[in-house]
């Protein structure tokens, strides 16, 4: 049989129940098969085995299951399949630069001679860029609010994301990225905390922070530090949006000024991709959220929408989801699936631009869309043109530190997205393809050069 997924299965057997035998005929009668038994502890009444298999797809990993659980005797104990080998031990490392062989090479990474490192930054603590690791790390700090699509998890929890994020950052642009996850969801004491840490870094990855703290927390340490803050669920997903649109628009030959755009989901994305379209030049955006859409007649608790209804919407428009739709040029969601219905799609203006960005279930499925729409973009990998925040931030962080900029400014953010776009040439572009795929080697390269010359052109740069 054709099998492409490895797990290791633990079972406790009651040998006076049941025998390995038996437990063999019966995986392989769930169409299964038998890779390799481990005895892990053995008593005259039970056995406690690994048993690793090979099955087709998840629904014959939970169909081999379901079958040992039924059987008399035998308790399933615990499951580990490739995802969970993968994350055996953790997923990051750190290895030293240097061999240390001998105590004349210790004298000098170490006491006494690194004294003589110390009173030099102590002395001018922009040598710390040259002589210490801060030039090329970056702290990914959470505090397990807004984990993926998992809500509010534990720091423990949190941390194979973490880690996760911190690989991509050394694969892709070689920083060094240490995982911190908090354990405290209040405001203050996380700006405290990362305030404390910084002068080990140079620069702060904010990840998986909900709204509106997130907000707040992100304005305070770009105020308090002088090194680059970047929300990254806000500011990559809007720089890879930005990206997207800007070649969208080269196929429908259309101009970013003149375009109605509907963005569904007030959060913490939703507000970011506004930011990053009127940089770039956008100015008829129609917000829109449960209520319908944001309006400067309208009075609002929250401090995030007050400044939203005061820089978008020029028309005031009061609408629901759908009256906002009419005539649109572009619809770009990050809200829930299945939220924008067909006939939406056909009172939106001649070749309609759609972003539906809600994971995993889009705003409207790509199969339902694809009759009535020029270009279509999601958060999944498994339809074209997929929104990844992998595009954007480990060239903006390399080109940050390489720049030592004391933030990442819009003129950065709008670089990034013209780098990104920049990188399908006007020979490949096509409706299919306006945003370049995660293992494109060029992106990190062109949006580091871009980052570092907006980081010189605005001033944040330090680099001498």
């Amino acid at each position: 049989m054709r099998s492409n997924m490895h797990i290791i299965i633990r079972l406790e057997i009651e040998k006076a129940k049941a025998n390995i035998g038996q437990i063999a005929t019966l995986i392989h009668e769930n169409d299964a098969d038998l890779v390799a038994i481990d005895v892990k502890k053995e008593t005259p009444e039970k056995t406690i085995r690994d048993i690793t298999i090979k099955v087709n797809d998840e629904p014959g990993q939970l169909k081999v299951i379901k079958a040992l659980n039924d059987s008399d005797g035998v308790y399933v104990k615990h499951i580990s399949d490739r995802t969970f080998l993968v994350h055996l031990g953790g997923k990051i490392d750190i290895k030293p630069k240097l061999d240390l062989k001998n105590r004349e090479q210790l004298s000098h990474v170490y006491t006494p001679e690194v004294a003589r490192v110390c009173n030099a930054i102590n002395a001018n603590p922009l040598l710390a860029y040259n002589l210490t690791i801060k030039s090329n790390s970056v702290a990914v700090v959470s505090d397990g609010t807004a984990v993926l699509g998992l809500g509010q998890i534990s720091p423990e929890a949190a941390m194979p994301v973490m880690e996760g994020k911190a690989m991509l950052f050394k694969r892709f642009a070689d920083i060094n990225a240490y995982p911190i996850c908090l354990d405290t969801t209040d405001k203050d004491e996380i700006i405290q905390t990362i305030k404390a840490i910084s002068p080990g870094f140079g620069g702060i990855n904010l990840e998986d922070i909900g709204s509106p703290q997130c907000f707040e927390i992100e304005e305070t340490l770009k105020k308090e530090l002088d090194i680059p803050v970047f929300h990254d669920d806000q500011h990559g997903t809007a720089i890879v949006v930005l990206a997207g649109i800007l070649n969208a628009l080269k196929l429908t030959k259309k101009s970013l000024k003149e375009c109605k755009i509907v963005v569904c989901g007030i959060g913490a994305a939703g507000i970011a991709i506004t930011k990053m379209l009127l940089a770039a030049g956008a100015e008829n955006i129609i917000g829109v959220d449960k209520e319908g859409s944001i309006t400067r007649d309208h009075q609002y608790d929250n401090k995030m929408w007050e400044w939203y209804a005061n820089h978008t919407n020029p028309e005031k428009v009061d609408a629901s989801l759908s009256e906002a739709m009419t005539n649109a040029d572009i619809f770009i969601g990050v809200s829930r699936g299945d939220i924008l219905k067909e006939e939406d799609l056909k009172n939106m203006a001649k070749d309609p631009i759609v972003f539906a960005l809600a994971n995993p279930i889009p705003e409207i499925s790509p199969d339902i869309a694809r009759d009535h729409v020029r270009v279509m973009a999601t958060g999944r990998s498994d339809y074209p043109n997929q929104v990844n925040n992998l595009l954007c931030f480990p060239g903006i962080f390399r080109g940050a530190l390489d720049a030592r900029a004391s933030s990442i400014n819009e003129q950065m953010k709008v670089a990034a997205a013209e780098a990104i776009a920049a990188t399908i040439g006007s020979d490949e572009l096509s409706d299919d393809y306006i945003i370049p795929g995660v293992f494109n080697e060029k992106v990190v390269g062109r949006v580091r050069e871009a980052v570092v010359q907006a980081a010189i052109d605005s001033g944040v740069s330090r680099k001498i």
